[in-house]
């Protein structure tokens, strides 16, 4: 008896047990790729619609007798209102949470596209596609996607943001096309109505997600930011100070403008050369892919030859590149396009920044290698996560 006494509350609990307890909680990897992967597909998207202005430019151009200098100040204002909105979008990150961020990036996104495609002055194209769509991209962009991503890869981030990276080449090659194919069959008018209800339709699946659990990160990465805290004192104003830091600046600011001035115009000006607008609008499409070889290829170079010849590589390959842009006005053909794309397309982003483990790339301050880090990872936004410290999504953003 007193044998099946002791048994029956042991087997009761055996029974329920299964039923009672609590569910094994995700593994951390399996969120991991799971968050990485909706910052990739938030990222095809972002920057695919962006890009894709380069396919409207001339149509809207034409419709309204715009010249295209007019017209190209809409792409202008969404790199800036971008830049403007990051460290905002840092702190608003921080307080309402990837939920919140990402939705009214995806509401911002579909307004603005609605309202494109009923704009009538030059005006409401700048405030809608250049300020909204600018705003809307920078909300699921890199800013918010480098916290998030720093949450659950920490160390392991760089490689996660090179993999979101990546969807720019994506998006480029995806959506540009595509919005050809809209406006030769139904108009560029219905094709950002196409955009903003594409927007907008994704809004209700994002709010579904359980932010609760992606917006938690994982533990170890928890665990090791808080053992291994380290603050050697750089901040961005102390940054300001160091004449290396308005070196990079400089570099990056004055390179951005050459390469940016061309790249809205390419598809127009392949089909004031004489190329289908599909063609035109595909070739361009593919500088993305070759965007990754070159990306590669260049941080390859840099430690086989040096930092400073393969950054002046790069510079004469995307010369060569615009060279040949210049002569396909004259000879339109199949080589020089090919080589364009090739040239012009792998080195947009492939400028190396100084790198952490080389000290002598920059005449940094005795000891404080931290500053170069701290503006290499800045051109993921990821800035003080991976140096261990506390999250400053403000720092994140700035540069």
């Amino acid at each position: 008896m007193l044998e099946n006494a002791e048994t029956r509350p042991l087997t009761g609990m055996d029974e329920n047990t299964p039923r009672e307890g609590l569910r094994a909680p995700p593994k951390p990897t399996r969120t991991a790729l799971n968050v990485l992967a909706l910052c990739f597909m938030l990222s095809v998207l972002g920057r695919g619609l962006g890009e894709s202005f380069t396919v409207f430019l001339k149509p809207i151009s034409e419709s309204f007798g715009w010249d295209r200098a007019q017209v190209v100040s809409v792409y202008s204002l969404t790199a800036l209102a971008g830049a403007v909105a990051a460290p905002l979008i840092g702190r608003m990150f921080d307080r309402s949470g990837p939920r919140a961020v990402y939705s009214i990036g995806l509401l911002l996104l579909g307004g603005a596209f609605l309202i494109a495609g009923r704009a009538e002055q030059l005006w409401q194209f700048q405030l809608s596609l250049g300020i909204g769509v600018g705003v809307g991209i920078a909300f699921i962009g890199n800013v918010p996607n480098s916290i998030l991503l720093g949450r659950w890869f920490g160390p392991r981030l760089p490689t996660a943001m090179a993999v979101v990276y990546s969807a720019t080449g994506a998006g480029v090659l995806i959506l540009l096309p595509a919005s050809q194919i809209l406006i030769d069959h139904i108009g560029w008018r219905q094709a950002y109505d196409i955009f903003g209800a594409l927007a907008l339709s994704l809004l209700l699946p994002l709010l579904l997600l359980p932010w609760k659990l992606f917006s938690t990160g994982s533990p170890h990465v928890a665990e090791s930011n808080a053992t291994a805290v380290v603050d050697e004192g750089w901040t961005l104003l102390r940054a300001m100070r160091h004449h290396a830091f308005w070196a990079l600046f400089s570099t990056f600011f004055f390179t951005a403008i050459g390469m940016y001035a061309i790249a809205p115009q390419v598809v127009a000006y392949l089909i004031d050369a004489g190329f289908p607008p599909l063609q035109a609008a595909t070739a361009w499409g593919f500088s993305g892919v070759v965007l990754l070889f070159g990306m590669l290829g260049v941080s390859s170079l840099d430690g086989i030859i040096g930092r400073r010849p393969s950054v002046l590589f790069s510079y004469a390959v995307s010369i060569a590149g615009i060279i040949m842009l210049w002569l396909l006005q004259s000879y339109p053909n199949f080589w020089l396009l090919s080589g364009f794309v090739v040239c012009f397309g792998s080195m947009i982003g492939s400028r190396p920044a100084p790198d952490r483990d080389r000290p002598e790339a920059v005449s940094w301050p005795a000891g404080r290698h931290d500053l170069r880090r701290h503006f290499n990872r800045q051109r993921f936004g990821i800035g003080d996560r991976l140096l261990g410290r506390r999250p400053d999504p403000r720092l994140d953003a700035q540069l």
